[in-house]
Parts: structure tokens; C-alpha cells; sequence
């Protein structure tokens, strides 16, 4: 979750509900603490909304779906106003933090970008394929993919080519280990 403190603009007004006024400037209100959450959830909103794909590189987004894409990861929908106020330096945070792996697991070798569009409800069904709970929709995007390439790895049978006796080998150590491990002899 990235935190953002937002300052308020000088000429910017508030409304103080204890005394039925606007305020401007006031000091009380100059802040707001923002939580925003780079997630499936938050891929969910935004695609319900736009109707494209959110992570495919096929469709280019403008500065308004980019701004509202912002507005669906605010954890608290009371603060979207205020990030209106977001200037050039935490724009640069929030891409670094969408960015970031969130993790330290790495998965197989190189390999070439898939040409499937995947949308919000393609995680959702590869989490209902996988048993991920649904819980993990709030988890930031990139660990969540992680999660699920890790679930697709797991589940992979040996790769086409592996010849039987390495296979029979690697049963057999594994027999042997287990068999030192229990003290058995067969």
C-alpha cells in the first residue's frame, strides 16, 4: 500500500461541517492522508468503467484513464477529491510503486511477453483455478501475478524432452533419501 500525504493549495476551499462554513486554506483540513492500493481490485474498477483491458499494451491510455485509474486505487473513496492535488514527484511514486515486484520470488527463465490479453476477470479466474482466496484481490498487482506464475510452475509436469533415465534417477534418489531419512531398507 503507498501512502501520500497530500498538501492542500492555498486557494483551495474547505468545508467544516461542525460550523456549516467554507473554509479556505484551512490548516485543520491542509492535509489528506491517502492510502492507494495498485491491485485486482483496483484493475476491476477501472476496466468496469473504461471497457478496455488495463494490462494490455494494446491499448494506449490517455492522461484522463491514467488520473482515473489513480482515483480506483484510493483504498478510502473520500480522498479521490483530493487527489486532484497530486503533483509531478508522486505521480513519479505511484508509477515506482505500481512498478515495483513486491516480491522476492522469481519464476523460470526469460520468457517472451504473452500475446493474450489479460483482463481483470482472467486473474480472477486463474485465482478460482488455482484456490487463490478472493481476499488476495487487495494484494498489490505484480505479487498477486507472482503468486500465480508460482501456482502455474508448481502445476507444470517435467518438460518435454527429459529423458526417462533422468527421471528414473531422480526417483531414485529421492527413494534413497527417503529410505535413509526413515531407516528403512525397501
Amino acid at each position: 500500500m503507498l501512502h501520500l500525504t497530500l498538501s492542500a493549495k492555498e486557494s483551495e476551499e474547505f468545508y467544516d461541517e461542525r460550523t456549516n462554513q467554507f473554509i479556505i486554506g484551512c490548516p485543520a483540513t491542509s492535509e489528506a492522508e491517502v492510502k492507494l492500493e495498485h491491485s485486482l481490485l483496483s484493475i476491476s474498477k477501472w476496466e468496469q468503467k473504461w471497457k478496455k483491458p488495463y494490462l494490455s499494451d494494446k491499448y494506449e491510455k490517455t492522461p484522463e484513464m491514467i488520473i482515473d485509474y489513480i482515483r480506483c486505487m484510493a483504498v478510502d473513496p473520500k480522498y479521490i477529491p483530493a487527489l486532484e492535488r497530486v503533483n509531478e514527484g508522486e505521480l513519479r511514486q505511484i508509477g515506482a510503486y505500481i512498478e515495483d515486484s513486491m516480491t522476492a520470488t522469481k519464476v523460470g527463465g526469460k520468457s517472451k511477453p504473452s500475446r493474450e490479453i489479460i483482463t481483470s476477470e482472467l486473474v480472477y479466474g486463474w485465482m478460482v483455478l488455482f484456490r487463490i482466496p478472493f481476499s488476495c484481490e487487495k494484494w498489490h498487482l505484480n505479487r498477486l501475478l507472482m503468486l500465480i506464475g508460482v501456482c502455474g510452475e508448481l502445476n507444470n509436469p517435467p518438460k518435454k524432452g527429459a529423458k526417462k533415465s533422468d527421471i528414473s534417477k531422480g526417483w531414485a534418489d529421492v527413494n534413497r533419501a527417503r529410505r535413509e531419512a526413515l531407516g528403512s531398507s525397501g
